[in-house]
């Protein structure tokens, strides 16, 4: 099997921390040195290992924004928070 390589091209988010100190991020990834995509998984605090995750390509995000802008998300989220 070849070896899987990556590279985090930009860090967009932290979206939460575990207990054992790996967090859950949004970041651009480039896969196999291919174009890089938005990449949601774990990762341990030195991004040497990581989690199962899932990857989208620029039209998926925007989908997702769409439906996610278009739903009423009831949450814990203090809307001051955000500016």
């Amino acid at each position: 099997m070849a070896e899987l390589t990556f590279e985090i091209k930009e860090t967009l988010g932290v979206l939460s921390t575990s207990a054992r100190g790996w967090t859950k991020e949004l970041n651009k990834v480039s896969w196999n040195e291919r174009e890089p995509k938005y990449d949601i998984r774990e990762w341990n605090p030195d991004h040497t290992r990581m989690g199962k995750g899932i990857t989208l390509t620029d039209d998926e995000v925007t989908m997702l924004k769409k439906i996610l802008n278009g739903e009423e998300i009831e949450d814990d989220i203090d809307e001051a928070d955000f500016v």
